[in-house]
């Protein structure tokens, strides 16, 4: 019988700005260790490690680990866009339950530079050409940094088949500002109203201010996953498991639908979401908090839809009757979020997992969600993989 992956200890260092960062070995080494205190574990145990980053050379993983401890085990990296610290989550629960391993890092950074993504191997074809050939195909938005097209030409088109107003993605980053004032992780902590979003710097008329998009950092997180033999074994904790996991990839309608909500993902979120949901025998509306990918407000709205806690086309509603905060039906990104963490790419998927494995151990402070038994991970990266993550408390 397959084992269940336990969240046996978890360890994130606050996001910071590029610039004001440690170099990424150490940042890694820093989250690692958080992971291994939280655990009560030494690195000595740990049997596999899955490291994930997008920005650096082939084995960075191993350079992170090395200051914490050089014993021989296997240390394979991952890169999946901004699903990479997921990805390395997924690897690591897998082993779990295959039996492969009764101990497991997964472990995500970034070291990043300011300002918006660009390609760093500019001599050989994009893994984006087919994105880009969408969004220029039904975005008209000369000028516009592809990222902000892509997720923006999202929200357009949700505006366009719903009626959806601008202010809609203003009221989710205003949200957004007033979970992160808790948090003391959060970059960005100033409580921020509508109208402070709606009348920012204008990026997309129509479509995006400045404050609906994420800003790139760099930070680091981990967790230890242990199989429940292991953790019996060695006294561990085993309040918080991984209920079900699903990881999924393009499908043909992501350039075959001709609409940009799928060009960005939302068939891989519906399809990861809904297999959680079938695995763990439990509907959207038994759980009780959500980290999910924010990497724009329209990407948060519509991701609503996608994980199926409202209606396709209700998230207006949804958002006016406060069903996404605290005293509504889900409270959605406690922690404020990638719009108010900013976006370490490779840490990102990580930092959700520590944050919702403190919510469910009931220590998560001024952020804390009352009851919270059921909490539901959604880690999106554009080109790469989506994976959805249920944890549940044991």
């Amino acid at each position: 019988m397959a084992s269940r992956a336990y969240v046996a200890g978890v360890g994130m260092i606050p996001f910071v700005k590029p610039g004001a960062n440690a170099p990424y070995h150490v940042m890694g080494a820093e989250a690692t260790k958080l992971a291994l205190s939280d655990a009560g574990l030494d690195y000595s145990l740990i049997q596999q490690a899955y490291v994930g980053y997008v920005y650096g050379d082939s084995t960075c993983g191993q350079r992170a680990l090395y200051p914490v401890g050089m014993t021989g085990i296997p240390v394979i990296n991952v890169n999946n866009n901004c699903s990479t610290g997921s990805t390395a989550l997924f690897l690591a629960r897998q082993a779990i339950e295959s039996g492969a391993a009764d101990c497991v890092l997964a472990l995500g950074f970034e070291q990043m530079k300011p300002g918006a993504l660009g390609a760093v191997f500019t001599d050989r074809p994009s893994a984006f050409d087919e994105f880009d050939a969408a969004a220029d195909k039904l975005v008209d938005a000369p000028g516009v940094p592809l990222a902000l097209r892509y997720f923006g030409g999202a929200g357009l088109s949700h505006m366009k088949k719903y009626g959806t107003p601008l202010e809609s993605f203003a009221k989710v980053r205003a949200k957004a500002s007033r979970h992160a004032k808790n948090n003391p992780l959060a970059l960005f902590r100033k409580e921020l109203t509508t109208e402070d979003v709606m009348n920012d710097q204008v990026v997309w008329p129509g479509v995006m201010t400045r404050l609906m998009a994420c800003a790139p950092t760099c930070g680091g997180a981990a967790a230890v996953l242990v199989s429940e033999k292991f953790a019996s074994q060695h006294g561990l904790r085993k309040d918080v498991r991984i209920a079900a996991q699903a990881m999924t990839t393009d499908f043909a309608s992501t350039f075959g639908a001709g609409d940009m909500m799928q060009v960005v993902g939302f068939d891989m979120t519906r399809t990861a979401a809904n297999k959680v949901y079938e695995a763990a025998g439990i509907g959207p509306n038994d759980v009780d908090v959500v980290e999910l990918h924010d990497c724009f407000a329209h990407n948060e709205l519509i991701t609503y839809e996608g994980l199926g806690l409202c209606p396709e086309g209700g998230a207006e509603r949804f958002i006016n009757d406060g069903d996404n905060t605290y005293g509504g039906k889900f409270v959605t990104n406690p922690s404020g979020g990638l719009l108010s963490k900013g976006h370490p790419l490779g840490a990102t998927g990580l930092a959700q997992c520590y944050e919702l494995t403190r919510q469910l151990r009931g220590t998560a402070a001024a952020t804390q969600v009352d009851g919270a038994r059921l909490g539901l991970q959604h880690n999106l990266g554009l080109g790469g993989a989506c994976v959805v993550t249920l944890y549940e408390r044991a």
